[in-house]
């Protein structure tokens, strides 16, 4: 039988502001357990929530951002549920009327086309604490520093037909956050986190399968790697005459398979009710227009333009923008040599990504700045060097020997365009290799790779490689 794949994403981000949604107290991480949970956020009695007004203008960016109806009227409420780290006994949260409502994004699906992905809300609400088991051989430790930290839970409509498009889709909002500066997408940190909902169900039915969450994936590969276990899990158990349980499900990374964790009925009984601490929030037009004249150059339109004005592959200019710190450096090395932006952005998602991501480090860490780079690439560009010294010059820059002229010339690495100088190389090589040379003149042309190499050899790989090329085209022809 054939399988149809569902999967829906409930993402969860952490916005960056100082202080938690509903009290002045600090959410940087890293503090000692229990050093920044007021009396606010744990709920002690007589005091009242006051909501922090940046939370408001940012979920209105998100909502801009992916097309989104940002609600003028949005009510919170409380999420009844018994949690060790929910010491109030109830969550803060939106339920019937969300800041956020039936926005979309669009991936690159497996054929390379552009696939839409609905996302029916985005709400606003406070964060857990955190259990801690670490350590902890009998017994688990509660920290509340996490309790009322402002996120913006992310619902997609259940759109996604394989792991593949959930980890897309996932990358896509991470992008688009950090883009609009609302999130750091701290994954290792808990600013970024999903829970995935899978189901599967005989290719065209239209009914869903049962579904089954596996809750707090915090990396895109344990995302790809839970769904596409759950997947199998489920096909199997179906072809074998079981029935999918609906259930909430761990995924686990050591033994890479997903595990029970609760069963979880048809709806969960919550009940929710408005805040009686809270007044509903209402914004006016005249805001939604101010903040969306806020909004930066999106992810989508920044790519767009790589494409249209610098004429940049679609491939590299979807790399050169999947975050902002990148797409700026790029324009900043493209401002700063007259090679063309093909050649820089060669160079920017080629040997620098490379060499970023072996050493484990991010764009704004580069060891080459992105002037130096246009440096490098200027070199090329002016046939100083040819593009196999470039990746020599690339590496002593990246060992901090200095700036490309600077290595250029202390190693002495110039290219010879001599004409002269390199025809006394290729006249040298044909004398050496005349068994090669008949075979060529013999229609074996192929053979123009060998003498090539010969004479990069001869040179120290210094000679310009089109004028090597024509200068042996002549010769042998000759």
């Amino acid at each position: 039988m054939n399988w149809e794949v569902v999967i829906g994403l409930e993402v969860h981000t952490q916005l960056a502001t100082k202080s938690k949604i509903f009290s002045a107290a600090s959410t940087a991480y890293g503090a000692e357990p229990n050093t920044q949970a007021s009396l606010v956020d744990l709920g002690y009695p007589g005091v009242l929530p006051v909501l922090n007004e940046e939370v408001v203008h940012m979920a209105a960016m998100f909502g801009l951002a992916v097309n989104a109806t940002v609600a003028q009227r949005s009510v919170f409420a409380r999420k009844n549920y018994f949690y060790p780290d929910l010491p109030k006994g109830y969550q803060i949260s939106q339920y019937e009327l969300p800041i956020v409502e039936h926005g979309e994004l669009f991936i690159t699906d497996a054929d390379g086309n552009d696939k839409r992905i609905g996302i029916t809300r985005a709400h606003l609400e406070e964060d857990a604490g955190k259990s801690i088991h670490e350590g902890l051989d009998t017994s688990s430790g509660i920290d509340l520093n996490r309790a009322g930290t402002p996120l913006l839970e992310i619902v997609s409509e259940p759109d996604i037909r394989s792991a593949k498009e959930a980890v897309a889709y996932m990358r896509k909002i991470h992008t688009i956050v950090r883009y609009l500066g609302i999130s750091d997408g701290n994954m290792q940190e808990g600013s970024f986190r999903c829970d995935a909902n899978v189901s599967v169900r005989p290719q065209g039915q239209e009914e869903f399968g049962t579904r089954t969450e596996i809750k707090n994936l915090n990396s895109f590969r344990f995302v790809e790697r839970a769904i596409y276990y759950e997947i199998v899990r489920q096909i199997e158990m179906l072809e074998d005459g079981g029935a999918v349980v609906q259930e909430t499900r761990l995924y686990d990374s050591d033994k890479d398979e997903t595990r029970s964790m609760r069963s979880k009925e048809e709806a969960n009984d919550y009940r929710y009710f408005p805040d009686p601490d809270l007044l509903p929030v209402e914004i006016s037009d005249d805001y939604i227009e101010t903040v969306r004249g806020q909004l930066p150059e999106l992810p989508d339109q920044k790519q767009q333009r790589f494409e249209d004005a610098h004429g940049i592959k679609k491939d590299d200019a979807a790399q050169l923008t999947v975050s902002r710190p990148l797409a700026d450096y790029f324009e900043t090395a493209v401002a700063a040599t007259e090679a063309s932006p093909q050649l820089v952005a060669n160079w920017v998602v080629g040997d620098l990504s490379g060499a970023l991501n072996r050493d484990g480090l991010d764009i704004g860490d580069s060891r080459i700045s992105a002037e130096d780079l246009a440096g490098l690439v200027t070199r090329i560009h002016d046939n100083t060097i040819s593009g196999k010294i470039a990746k020599q010059v690339f590496e002593a820059m990246w060992g901090g020997e200095g700036t490309a002229d600077e290595i250029i010339e202390s190693k002495g690495l110039r290219q010879i365009t001599d004409s002269s100088a390199i025809e006394a190389v290729v006249d040298k090589v044909i004398e050496a290799n005349p068994g090669q040379v008949a075979e060529y003149k013999a229609g074996k042309e192929k053979l123009i790779g060998f003498f090539v190499g010969q004479v990069m050899k001869e040179t120290g790989g210094q000679a310009n490689p089109g004028q090597v090329n024509k200068i042996l085209k002549d010769k042998l022809s000759g």
